[in-house]
């Protein structure tokens, strides 16, 4: 199965690290879509393994200068993901948690 990657964006990984302390259950979203455990993803050795792999924007430094200035925006894919977990018995967020393969 072909992943079309769009241009200006990059296959960043299928891989995020569980929080330190981490405890199920866990929702995960990608762009604040929640993803199904089994059908989108897998939990293993500490890490959530997507099957399939995630796209990140990529922002060189013309363009970064661009937005910063306020030149102009980016409309790129950029796919970020975020994981609600429970840890010493509460409920905690963490948002755009890095991706790597």
């Amino acid at each position: 199965m072909s992943e079309e990657i769009p241009k200006g964006s990059y296959a960043a990984g299928r891989r995020v690290a569980l929080p330190a302390g981490a405890e199920p259950p866990f929702a995960v979203f990608v762009n604040g879509v929640e993803q199904a455990e089994g059908e989108d993803y897998h939990v293993a050795a500490g890490e959530i393994v997507f099957h399939r792999r995630l796209v990140k924007e990529e922002v060189g430094g013309a363009r970064w200068l661009a937005m910063f200035l306020g030149l102009f925006g980016t409309y790129r894919k950029d796919e970020t993901v975020d994981l609600q977990f429970r840890r010493q018995g509460k409920t905690e967020l963490a948002s755009d948690l890095p991706v790597y393969e």
